[in-house]
């Protein structure tokens, strides 16, 4: 079939970014009943930490680079098949942002999350500003990365001292495409900054933090580092002409304002047929949680450190951070590195034949969150917490898969007890869906069924956004997830159906044990 309407969508990972096409097919029916979206992945480029004197920085350049590669390879493509290339979007991880001058030029390469300056800055600024005004405000998760604690770390220097705008990564990979500078809600409200109630950035918290860090730069008004907010489904403008020219496209291509956090938008590809449904967003990093219509801001949900981030369409989405994948993919670039062998499916192979819950570890320990050698790191915790440390590397792996399993149960449990919204299913969307063990390993954890997919889960809410911004989806959030999940493969798992899979009270020992030595830990 050509001619169908085409839209671009930039999904950028911690470890690649790719450049995918989504065409929206219309169904047979004279309503337009089953329609439906195709994805094509038309290029993959890598990402990841560059350190220059000492510093974790995102190359922001060669994403740039990497963007505009695969627009001229889509722009091909869409060509080739007579489609109607009718928007781009841009998602991308959330926190980190990049600062330009009164010019509008880039000043230096944005600062990874992972780095070290923010050690110790969220208890300077809750000694100034206290927690728990900070949650009644922006209902986040303490992570010690959030773009406040950035900001405060970054405050007297030269480069915060020449800034006169603030743009999150994918603002501001958006501005290079449009030269429109905006901030996209999803994505800013996980800077700390932001009023989780009134989707708006907060005068008075921003206030309390200039006067507590009064080197701090202007962040609100006319001459204020933040941009005007915009909701997903805005168009931010198009692509401008010199970008058109450089990419070949045709002038006008609207660039929308996606879910620009990646989970907002792998949250609105959830095939969910009911709101009683758990979602994992899987990949680098696990969020999970819950689809809200408002946040839950109790001291409750402070304490167990939840965080309320925004969603398409007025949700919430209320999860908690979870180290994730990182843990894997860290492990696997050490055994490479050493020169071990380190084929993941054949790993994986091996760990489905490791018993069970043989060794856990707190996947969400400090000591996880910066690159390093990772097996010793877990190695080293479970020695701390008196377990048998894993002896291979298929231990390894395994150790880490239950873990993951584990932090998944606790919060699956722990935001449908906050929340008070009674969970009947868990949805698993992103690239760790590929992992059948994970999968099966949450299903027993958590004693719920799982579906897994899509794969290309933040791709296909970002192309389902942008349809509906041009006019060729319509309806609500439970609409576009229906035309979402047509012709993608879901694979379900049921708890205790895998082979040596543990019944659900083995998992909640394990829990306990794992929260008991977090506490030990803590305290």
């Amino acid at each position: 079939m050509t001619g169908a309407a085409a839209f671009v969508a930039v999904d950028l990972g911690a470890s690649s970014g790719r450049v995918i096409v989504g065409r929206v097919l219309p169904g047979d029916a004279p309503d337009g009943g089953g329609t439906r979206v195709e994805l094509h992945e038309v290029t993959r480029f890598p990402n990841g930490p560059v350190e220059v004197d000492g510093t974790l920085h995102w190359d922001v350049l060669r994403l740039h680079q990497g963007i505009l590669d695969g627009l001229r390879a889509a722009v091909r493509e869409t060509q080739a098949r007579g489609d109607v290339l009718a928007g781009i979007g841009i998602d991308s991880w959330a926190v980190d942002y990049g600062l330009l001058d009164a010019d509008g030029a880039l000043l230096g390469n944005p600062v990874h999350y992972r780095d070290s300056r923010t050690d110790g800055v969220p208890g300077t600024v809750y000694a100034a500003v206290g927690a728990d005004e900070h949650y009644a405000v922006n209902g986040l998760q303490t992570q010690p990365f959030n773009t406040e604690f950035q900001l405060v770390a970054s405050a007297g220097t030269a480069q915060a001292g020449a800034a006169r705008r603030l743009l999150l990564i994918p603002d501001l990979l958006t501005a290079w495409l449009t030269g429109r500078q905006v901030a996209e809600v999803t994505n800013a409200s996980t800077t700390g900054l932001l009023d989780v109630g009134s989707r708006q950035w907060s005068v008075p918290l921003v206030a309390r933090l200039r006067e507590a860090f009064p080197s701090l730069p202007e962040l609100l008004g006319a001459d204020g580092l933040l941009p005007g907010l915009v909701e997903p489904g805005t168009v931010v403008g198009p692509l401008s002409d010199a970008v058109a020219r450089a990419v070949g496209a045709p002038s006008g291509v609207p660039v929308v304002a996606v879910g620009s956090h990646d989970t907002a938008s792998a949250v609105v590809a959830v095939p969910a047929e009911t709101d009683r449904f758990a979602y994992v967003s899987c990949g680098t990093w696990s969020l999970v949680g819950l689809e809200l219509d408002e946040p839950v801001l109790s001291a409750a949900s402070r304490e167990a450190n939840f965080t309320n981030e925004l969603g398409v369409d007025g949700t919430v989405r209320y999860l908690r951070n979870v180290m994730g994948l990182w843990l894997l993919q860290e492990s696997l670039r050490t055994w490479n590195a050493a020169g071990l062998p380190a084929d993941l499916p054949d790993l994986l192979a091996e760990a489905a034949r490791v018993p069970a819950l043989t060794t856990v570890i707190d996947v969400d320990a400090p000591e996880f969150l910066a690159p390093g050698d990772m097996p010793a790191r877990i190695a080293a915790a479970a020695e701390r917490s008196g377990q048998t440390p894993p002896q291979s590397q298929a231990e390894t792996v395994r150790c880490i898969l239950d873990s993951l399993a584990v932090a998944y149960r606790r919060a699956v449990q722990q935001a449908s007890e906050l929340s008070g919204r009674e969970v009947e299913v868990v949805h698993m969307v992103g690239g760790g869906v590929r992992n059948e063990l994970l999968c099966q390993l949450t299903a027993d954890a958590t004693g719920l069924p799982v579906v897994a997919g899509p794969v290309e889960g933040a791709a296909l809410g970002n192309v389902l956004v942008q349809a509906r911004a041009a006019g060729v989806l319509s309806g609500d959030l439970a609409a576009l997830r229906e035309v979402g999940a047509r012709g993608v493969e879901l694979r379900r798992y049921t708890p205790g159906a895998g082979a040596g899979s543990l019944g659900v009270e083995h998992w909640a020992a394990a829990a306990l044990r794992v929260d008991g030595r977090a506490v030990a830990a803590a305290t």
